[in-house]
């Protein structure tokens, strides 16, 4: 049909009103084209035939997709007419993507869904496949950002559902796009681990975006990540489409571009339709649908769609667009196509296609007023209640939760063999011991990262692990901490318990935004309807010795403490990272919390505190049975005198330094471990600090951006402020190669001076 279709010839009312809101002119050009229309007529078909003599889309499909069509595009234009009164919020729309309507009727509600911004059309067809439910008044309490929308709770105006499986997203750009491919894998990685999937076992992930975002960084990830899954022949059903309207705000796509670089990319199934023609692309998207969820490989739809009314309510186009050319984008309205289809095939006459218009806008503008009218967020604890839930006591007995040593002996290989009959171990070893326990408690939890399988890491921290679970839960990844962290939100979507690794902290920047934007922001996003539960072990901070370089001794913390809702701990010694991970683990389990794991480096293996051979900074290993509850530090020492606030590496170093201040000053000194460094236990720090003669803050990340400034806001703000203080951290700069990195890291000699000048 798509040969035999031509958009039909713009008449001259738009031309005339160039001065007019574009908007506006579109929404006269549907009602002038219906009443001036002057085609053929079919006899109606049954519902169950071709609306139009070929077609393989039925007349009941066809009107159930015009009338989604129809809803998506009056609350466009509810948007643009009520933002002004300051009664919605949004008015990024969907006109000229409502082709995607088809995509939403020949997938299922079950399907994840990941969405492009103009989805209203995807969204108003898939309310149909449950009953009771309505696109139009869900859709209005979002624009108006009530406290009843269903979606997001008044947070952000977002596509999302959670009966529905559209999973909310706030970018749209292309950072959805690893997790939607990350949460295809996971169906198929639940079938090999046993995990009981929420949704059925071929279902297909669906992800949305446009032309402009299919270049961007993220989104190439996604594409090479799932071309790489499919060259190995692993399943990875997930359906890119990409709704190509030939413009990113107002930078032209190349023509022909999508076609072309997606056409004959290996490991993608390329397929195009028509977006803009209802009889033309249901067949197209049919196919598309069909083909990825049968073959279960990354399917590439190009959806031909078109752009009107401009980027947003703020784009005015004619100032910096021909009028010429928004006229032929206007005439190419899929819903003129659509309204021809109702006439042509006798389905709807002209006084029906209009009244039916005419009566969603009115729908659309009584569901908006009634939104208005609807309570909003007005407390800042309303806002904040889902960003970061902590039930204390329930996580503490899940994280002390011993129930399982017939799977505990089974991993270690017998009762000789458990961790806790061995003798002290250092950090690295006991964190490996944890991971062996962590993965028989948790059977849905799966480890996975650059190298951790049969090589066991770079520092053989995941030694053992491979053998012991096997690949389906333990495995290596493709080189790319974007993936790594995008296949972390797929499988937590899915109810299992991801353990990804990050190699360093500097290549954790590289995929920031994977946590930052996405994983930690959708419990907020969805009003807690949907969560990200994971443990992110990060190696990383300074004082590697022989082996280093800004990339390998990476001390900038700040990224991390910026992430809102980030539980972020780092221990020091190896009886407090397993009791650490092990309340990670029961945090991500019972809150769906995102946590990270911020492993010290320098002290993986370091044996001895003070002299050679002392063995001070080797532990036991701690019973199954005892965990660190968030916030809880450990103190050293019951001194006054001075007391030092550190983490990390800078507690042996201080405790070191401790020992000479003592025998140089005669005070009395108390080291402080915070352990966890996000949230910081303020209170904790307060009453550390409650008897203290004099302060120091031990920081070694960098001094305008650490966690030392976090600490000092927390005395000062406790009243602290007139108590001697100061702070020796890392110098603002990259840290160099070999000896001199040492340059610009807090050093036990600095720690001494500090103190030195407070006395």
């Amino acid at each position: 049909m798509s040969a035999q279709y031509a958009p039909p010839i713009p008449h001259p009312l738009p031309a005339r009103m160039k001065g007019l809101n574009r908007a506006e002119v579109c929404d006269r050009n549907f009602s002038e084209f219906v009443e001036i229309w002057d085609g053929p007529v079919h006899a109606a078909p049954a519902a169950d035939a071709p609306v139009l003599p070929g077609a393989t889309l039925t007349a009941a499909d066809f009107l159930h997709l015009f009338e989604s069509q129809l809803i998506s595009r009056h609350l466009d234009l509810m948007a643009r007419v009520l933002r002004v009164q300051n009664k919605v919020f949004y008015t990024i729309g969907s006109s000229g993507h409502e082709g995607n309507a088809m995509v939403a009727r020949l997938t299922r509600h079950t399907d994840p869904a990941f969405l492009h911004y103009r989805s209203g059309g995807f969204m108003a067809e898939r309310f149909r496949k449950l009953p009771g439910m309505d696109p139009i008044m869900d859709s209005a309490l979002s624009f108006a950002a009530s406290k009843d929308d269903p979606a997001s709770g008044g947070r952000h105006k977002v596509w999302g559902s959670k009966p529905l499986w559209v999973l909310p997203q706030t970018s749209t750009i292309a950072s959805h796009l690893p997790k939607a491919l990350g949460t295809a894998i996971a169906i198929g990685q639940a079938r090999r681990i046993g995990h009981a999937l929420p949704i059925p076992e071929d279902s297909i992930a669906v992800c949305s975006f446009g032309d402009a975002s299919a270049n961007h960084a993220t989104a190439q990830t996604a594409f090479n990540a799932a071309a790489w899954t499919a060259h190995q022949n692993l399943p990875a059903p997930v359906l890119f489409v990409c709704e190509d309207n030939g413009i990113g705000i107002s930078v032209k796509t190349p023509a022909g571009w999508i076609a072309e670089r997606f056409r004959a990319m290996h490991g993608l199934d390329y397929f195009f339709a028509d977006g803009l023609d209802l009889v033309a692309g249901y067949g197209q998207v049919a196919a598309a649908v069909e083909h990825c969820r049968r073959t279960r490989r990354p399917t590439f739809l190009h959806l031909k769609t078109t752009r009107i009314m401009g980027h947003a309510g703020t784009d005015f186009e004619i100032e910096w667009r021909p009028i010429e050319e928004l006229v032929r984008v206007e005439a190419s309205d899929p819903l003129l196509r659509s309204a021809e289809i109702a006439l042509m095939s006798g389905l709807m006459s002209k006084a029906e296609v209009l009244d039916l218009y005419e009566t969603i806008r009115g729908k659309c503008f009584a569901a908006a007023e009634e939104a208005d009218r609807r309570p909003k967020l007005v407390t800042l604890d309303e806002v904040m209640a889902p960003l970061a839930p902590y039930h204390a006591d329930i996580v503490h007995r899940e994280a002390t939760r011993n129930d399982y040593a017939e799977a505990r002996l089974k991993a270690f290989g017998g009762e000789a063999k458990l961790p806790e009959k061995q003798p002290p171990r250092h950090l690295a070893i006991q964190i490996n011991q944890a991971l062996h326990d962590l993965l028989a408690k948790y059977p849905e939890a799966l480890l996975f990262g650059e190298d951790v399988a049969q090589k066991g890491g770079v520092y053989t921290v995941t030694k053992g692990l491979h053998r012991a679970f096997g690949p389906a839960r333990v495995f290596n990844t493709l080189l790319d901490e974007t993936m790594i962290l995008g296949l972390a939100q797929g499988y937590a979507n899915l109810g299992m318990l991801p353990l990804p690794e990050i190699q360093y902290l500097a290549y954790f920047h590289n995929a920031c935004d994977q946590i930052r934007g996405e994983a930690c922001s959708l419990q907020f996003f969805s009003n807690g309807q949907y969560r990200n539960p994971m443990v992110v072990r990060i190696a990383g901070l300074g004082y590697q010795r022989g082996f280093g370089g800004h990339f390998h001794n990476d001390n900038s913390i700040a990224a991390l403490r910026d992430i809102p809702g980030l539980v972020l701990g780092c221990p020091s010694r190896g009886d407090d990272a397993v009791m650490m991970l092990r309340t990670m683990m029961a945090l991500a389990r019972v809150d769906g919390r995102v946590c990270a794991f911020l492993e010290p480096i320098a002290t993986y293996m370091t044996k001895d505190l003070h002299e050679p051979g002392d063995g001070l900074w080797l532990t036991d290993y701690p019973a199954p049975d005892r965990a660190i509850p968030l916030g809880e530090g450990k103190v050293y020492g019951e001194g006054d005198d001075l007391v030092v606030f550190t983490f990390g590496n800078g507690v042996p170093m201080s405790l070191k330094a401790a020992r000479r201040i003592e025998d140089e000053t005669g005070w009395k000194v108390r080291v402080v471990d915070l352990r966890w460094l996000l949230p910081l236990n303020e209170a904790f720090i307060r009453e550390q600090a409650a008897a203290a003669r004099r302060i120091l803050v031990v920081d070694e990340g960098r001094r305008s951006a650490g966690v030392g400034e976090g600490i000092l806001t927390a005395l000062v703000e406790g009243g602290f402020g007139a108590t001697p203080l100061a702070r020796v951290c890392g110098a603002d700069t990259y840290t160099p190669l070999a000896g001199a990195a040492f340059l610009v890291l807090p050093a036990e000699a600095d720690i001494v001076a500090a103190a030195r000048g407070l006395a």
